[in-house]
């Protein structure tokens, strides 16, 4: 059962792991069986061990295993000995279980089996004990190691072979069911990995050469088949966990779900609406089909399973699951667009990278994700073997041998038909499929495009009469929403663009109201499967979203007369709108369409909004009961006397109830918002269910800023350049997390909460991480009435003009900020005298703010010793400076003298700097006359590879691999063409004046075995370099870094979300990643819980300022500390954010050669400041007690929240997880 991970512990969470892995398989194409093939499936095993990996116990792999045809011969034998005789072969069938060690649960399995058996109306014929051999395992492994036994079924005389096998399918359910509902000691250990009449699986937490080591029956040469297929795991924990092996029942998959929220969450919601012909009334008893807490393998494997025993062709179900990029190829027969395009309505895909090998038991295949980003490759020999793999090499067979030798291709799948005896090709077996049942009629008959539906002429409508200005109060707009975000949209349909970090408050720390969309944070993909281009992969990508009920899943030809509503891409015009309340005469009443208002009466306050969201839900659930299948949520009535529910909340709030209801595959949301105006909003409202968004007051704000365009154009054009700008800004989000299509997206919920409370996020966003409390219902409900009030208040301050908003840039009145023009000017004043007095002011002003609430570490108190140590006994700050870093910066984001100057005083401290993505020239390596040195220490290794060459990785101290960068994580690193000068060119080996950007992924590296690889690389370069891995802060984090740690690298950073940028998306600045409070702490706790903290060094950056923050870095488990943007200030920045504009005043950020002739930089002020720093940090230790800093590392005992915290919002967050200590 999932259950033999240890539950959760401060921020670990079993939900979070990752595995990637080697996959393979051997099959004879006639179908003949020999133990030969058996022999040859554990050698390919035993060839993908470097797939694999080992944690801290050398003994304890992370799972290996092989899935074969049932042995009929031998089982026959063996049973015989029992006086146990089989019926024919096909007749019986086979469970595998693994058996908790407890004897009294044990026993009980063993009766809930044999009555489950009984009721199902089969013939119990015997148990057999497995014979194994664990002397070879490790410690930890022996200790779960479960009690492995065979139960043998006969079939009901009447069964044929597909039903007793989908019985047996049935029984397994049952039993898994009832075990896991039961309160049994030890029931975690209860699992069954294989219970059929054609195949079994011999797995566990094995290394690859124990498999038959361990199994004794896979050495007698009376086990035979004519398919192996085999899997050697590598996950990102050391938890010893034999259910988490593959292969499962009918897959072995490398690679990531990365839609898995979203796709169980759909499976869920389709219970209600499915039945079947084939299974009747057992179709109810497999259910819960997908239960908690599994892998993502684990969830797909039951997807498939079910469509497989509910009656489709294996090839056709993996389609369905993982079918090939279609709405974007026109080069694809029009037979099998209209089969995807008929079965989208019926299944989302199970996006992201994977490579999938499959079997029945009868046919065995494999398929790749639509990017291909996972390796799979085959030959065919000339005795009818054939062998897939990861890699080629896995068998050692002559090359005369061979007739065909290829690879999967994206999309693409094979498949091995042994009642046939041929191999059915991708192109044959798709256009059997394609062309069995009449998809396109189908389709004519049944799909309507939005766009071709008639639109009623506007009308005034029964709206209330409010002021524009009133509306954009209601919903928060700023004047910073109109001129940064919206204007540049409207003028160039691209996502506007900035540079340096996120200074200011969370949305739970600022004492203004914020969008509860703030309140989110996007997902991305780092290591354990890579982010995607949707740029150069934009043939995969696809906005295509489906509104309206989905068909019965199990009844596929059903489909054929259920209507379907498409829309090109989600964000529809106010003329869309009307197209949609006009559908019902349209379409013959086919459609019918509900507006629900998700607006409450002023009068009511904040306490009327929790009964105003059980009546939106009620009513949502009423109507479509009484059939409406199009429900739109509208906050279109907001008025003096109407508060709106924010948009986000009443999206999931409706989506999360009709779920649970068994209601939601029976309509389509729409949501007619106010509120949504930047790409962040729509991605959200899209997470968590919103199939389309009218954005009706960003159509209306548009309009009247026509006037300030560069050029005014017509209302519609603007509109489509603003909707074409937030379409490349979805997709550009959905890429970070490696997914490529909206219906995939829809749904999927890939954010995390900061800043909500857990009972809210449970009742709202059911399924969402959120780890540090905060607001509930209550708050946010009350940011909403200040903006209600704001809006129709009669203070002059709110009538004539919005708020100016500051969130991206200081502005007097605005949101607070930690770089402002008087901590800009103490930290300058402090490094140029050499003033101790004024640092000391720099940073109390900067540890005031963050007691004012700017950072998650500013409620952090210090807990002092009793006795404090004499600060002369403290570790002397020439030792501590050694610590610290400046982060990735390259030349050419920054000026030569900027950089050179970082590096010059880095090296004179001892400390390191770090290149950037941007390389570095070779005479650099040269010390100077006087003895200084312009070599950085840290030399990383991007995405784009600009400027890396042997000789620079041999220059290094230590080999940053960049995966994810704080600012715009899943993203690469941009470089405008105009900051592209032919120095830099010839730097980075590209051409002067061409824009640079760093792919999203690096194209070596789709998973963490890949990883692993360019690490072993690496080392070969420069054994004597340290290997660092960069990561950035999100739940889940810790996990990847212990997977990371488990590839050998010797070093990992976790870079906080407000970490600087030279160029980035305004989006990602603000959206995208967590602070590194959180993901520091996670990461501590996760290496230690594996007994892999010794074995990596932790670095953490972002947004580091003063010695205060170095000492809670180092209390919650960090080693060494990142500095950026302060070490830029303390050498003359003064924040103008124009980096990305190449007009930096002060010759920091711009290659202009007048204004570099600007920089006053000089070392001395970056050694300053580092001194400083090292300084408090002493100062701090001595209240603390710690005479060495190694003492301090990990002590979160010695941080506590600061208590009776009078503020709003911020009065709700509990750091309780972040200050769990790690178990040791």
């Amino acid at each position: 059962m999932p259950g033999a991970l240890p539950p959760e512990h401060g921020l670990y969470d079993p939900r979070n792991e990752h595995d990637a892995c080697g996959v393979g398989f051997v099959a004879h194409i006639k179908g003949q069986k020999s133990h030969a093939i058996i022999r040859q499936g554990l050698q390919i095993l035993e060839n993908l061990t470097h797939r694999g990996a080992v944690g801290a116990d050398p003994l304890a792999g992370d799972g290996a295993g092989l899935l074969m045809q049932i042995p009929d011969a031998f089982l026959r034998e063996e049973l015989a000995l029992q006086d146990i005789e089989l019926p024919p072969e096909g007749g019986y069938g086979v469970g595998m279980i693994f058996l908790p060690q407890d004897p009294q649960t044990r026993a009980a399995c063993e009766a809930l089996i044999e009555s489950t058996i009984a009721e199902e109306g089969q013939v119990l014929l015997g148990w057999r004990d497995v014979p194994v051999d664990g002397s070879g395992l490790g410690e930890s492994v022996r200790r779960v190691e479960p009690v492995i036994r065979q139960v043998f079924v006969a079939g009901a005389e009447d069964l044929e072979p597909d039903a007793f096998e989908r019985k047996l399918f049935v029984i397994r359910k049952v039993v898994e069911n009832r075990v896991r509902a039961s309160d049994w000691s030890g029931r975690e250990q209860f699992y069954i990995p294989s219970f059929s009449s054609r195949t079994i699986v011999y797995k566990g937490m094995l290394l690859a050469n124990q498999v038959d080591a361990f199994y004794q029956d896979l050495k007698d040469e009376r086990v035979v088949s004519a398919l192996a297929l085999v899997h050697q795991r590598f996950s990102t924990n050391t938890f010893p966990s034999w259910d988490l092996a593959h292969p499962f029942r009918m897959i072995a998959h490398n690679g990531e779900i990365n839609t898995l929220r979203g796709n169980v969450n759909w499976m869920r919601a389709r219970r209600h609406a499915m039945s079947s012909k084939l299974f009747g009334d057992d179709l109810d008893k497999v259910w819960p089909l997908i239960p908690e807490g599994q892998s993502d393998s684990a969830c797909f494997d039951n997807a498939l399973e079910l469509l497989v025993m509910g009656g489709y062709s294996l090839a056709h179900a993996m389609m369905m699951l993982i079918p090939e990029a279609w709405s974007g190829n026109p080069l694809m027969d029009e037979k099998r667009r209209a089969f995807y395009e008929y079965h989208a309505a019926l299944m989302e895909p199970w996006d992201g990278p994977a490579a999938v090998a499959f079997t029945d038991g009868r046919q065995i295949g494999a398929t790749l994700d639509r990017n291909g980003l996972r390796p799979a490759r085959y030959l065919i020999t000339d005795d009818d073997l054939v062998v897939m793999a990861s890699e080629m090499g896995v068998l050692d067979i002559p090359d005369e041998k061979i007739v065909r030798k290829w690879r999967l291709q994206p999309g693409r799948m094979f498949l091995i038909d042994m009642a046939q005896g041929r191999i059915i090709d991708d192109e044959e077996l798709k256009r059997e499929l394609a062309e069995a049942h009449p998809y396109q009629e189908w389709l004519d008959r049944t799909q309507i495009h939005l766009k071709n539906l008639p639109a009623a002429a506007q009308g005034d409508g029964e709206l209330p009469e409010t002021e524009l200005l009133d509306r954009q109060q209601a919903f928060g707009y700023t004047v910073e929403d109109l001129k940064m975000l919206m204007l540049p949209m409207a003028a160039t349909g691209q996502e506007p663009v900035g540079s340096m970090g996120a200074d200011n408050p969370l949305a739970v720390l600022s004492n203004r109201p914020k969008p509860l969309f703030n309140y989110f944070k996007q997902n991305f993909a780092q290591v354990t499967n890579p982010p995607i281009d949707p740029i150069r992969e934009e043939l995969v990508m696809s906005l295509v979203s489906l509104i309206g009920p989905r068909p019965n899943l199990l009844d596929p030809e059903s489909a054929g007369n259920q209507m379907r509503l498409e829309v090109a891409q989600p964000i529809l015009t106010d003329k869309d709108m009307r197209r949609i309340r006009e559908i019902e005469k349209n379409t013959g009443g086919a459609f019918r369409t509900c507006t629900l208002d998700i607006c409450y009466p002023a009068a009511e306050g904040a306490a009327g909004m929790e009964p105003a969201l059980e009546a939106l839900c009620a009513a949502a659930e009423k109507a479509v009961l009484e059939g409406y299948n199009i429900l739109i949520l509208s906050d279109r009535r907001v008025g003096p006397d109407r508060i709106p529910i924010p948009a986000l909340l009443a999206t999931s709030a409706v989506h999360h109830h009709l779920v649970r209801a068994g209601l939601r595959t029976e309509t389509g949301l729409v949501v007619e918002t106010g509120a949504a105006r930047e790409v962040h909003h729509f991605c959200t409202l899209a997470g968590y269910g919103a199939e389309a968004i009218n954005p009706w007051l960003a159509f209306e704000t548009l309009e009247k800023l026509n006037a300030d365009l560069p050029e005014p154009a017509d209302p519609s054009e603007v509109h489509a350049r603003y909707i074409k700008a937030i379409g490349k800004g979805i997709l550009k989000v959905m890429s970070k997390m490696g997914i490529s299509t909206y219906q995939s997206y829809c749904g999927a919920q890939i954010f995390d909460a900061v800043g909500l409370k857990s009972d809210f996020v449970e009742k709202y966003f059911t399924g969402t991480a959120t780890t540090i409390e905060g607001v509930g219902l209550q708050e946010v409900a009350e940011e909403a009435v200040r903006w209600h009030r704001a809006a129709w208040s009669e203070n002059l301050q709110y009538r004539n003009a919005l708020d100016v908003g500051g969130d991206y840039a200081y502005r007097t009145c605005g949101e607070d900020h930690a770089w402002t023009p008087e901590t800009i000017g103490k930290l300058q004043h402090a490094v140029r005298g050499n003033s101790w007095e004024t640092y000391q002011e720099f940073a109390r002003a900067i540890n005031e703010q963050n007691r004012r609430l700017l950072t998650l570490r500013g409620l952090f108190e210090l807990k002092k010793a009793d006795e404090p140590v004499p600060l002369e006994e403290v570790e002397p700050a020439s030792e501590i400076v050694k610590r610290f870093a400046t982060g990735a910066m390259s030349f050419g984001s920054i000026s030569w003298e900027a950089h050179t100057t970082l590096a010059i005083a880095m090296n004179r401290i001892g400390g390191k700097s770090n290149t950037g993505e941007g390389g570095e020239e070779a005479e650099r390596y040269k010390p100077l006359p006087n003895g200084d040195s312009m070599r950085s220490a840290i030399k990383q290794v991007a995405s784009g590879r600009f400027g890396v060459t042997t000789e620079y990785l041999v220059n290094a101290d230590d080999i940053q691999i960049k995966m994810a960068q704080g600012a715009k994580p899943g993203e690469g690193g941009q470089l405008p063409g105009h900051k592209v000068n032919e120095w830099i060119a010839r730097v980075r080996h590209s051409t002067p004046g061409v824009g640079l950007i760093s792919p999203p992924p690096h194209h070596d590296i789709y998973s963490i075995e890949d990883l692993a690889q360019l690490i072993h690389d690496l080392k070969n370069v420069n054994p004597k370099a340290r290997i660092s891995v960069k990561l950035v802060s999100e739940v889940g984090v810790g996990t990847v870094a212990a997977g990371v740690s488990k590839a050998h690298a010797d070093h990992v950073t976790i870079a906080g979300y407000d970490g600087g940028t030279g160029a980035s998306p305004l989006t990602s600045i603000k959206h995208a990643g967590s602070p590194w409070e959180i993901g520091l702490a996670e990461t501590h706790q996760t290496l230690v819980l594996n007994k892999l903290r010794t074995r990596i060094a932790v670095q953490v950056d972002g947004g580091m300022r003063t010695g205060r923050d170095v000492v809670i870095g180092a209390l919650l488990g960090a080693d060494e500390f990142g500095f950026a943007t302060a070490p830029l200030i303390a050498e003359g920045c003064i924040m103008m954010r124009k980096c990305h504009l190449n007009t930096c005043p002060v010759g920091v950020a711009t290659q202009d050669p007048e204004l570099r002739k600007r920089f006053r930089g000089k070392p001395e002020h970056v050694i300053n400041y580092f001194f400083f720093v090292a300084e408090e940090v002493r100062r701090l230790m001595a209240e603390m007690g710690f005479r060495r800093f190694d003492e301090m590392i990990g002590r979160m005992d010695r941080l506590e929240m600061r208590r009776a915290i009078d503020h709003w919002k911020a009065k709700g967050l509990d750091y309780s997880r972040i200050l769990t200590p790690p178990p040791t």
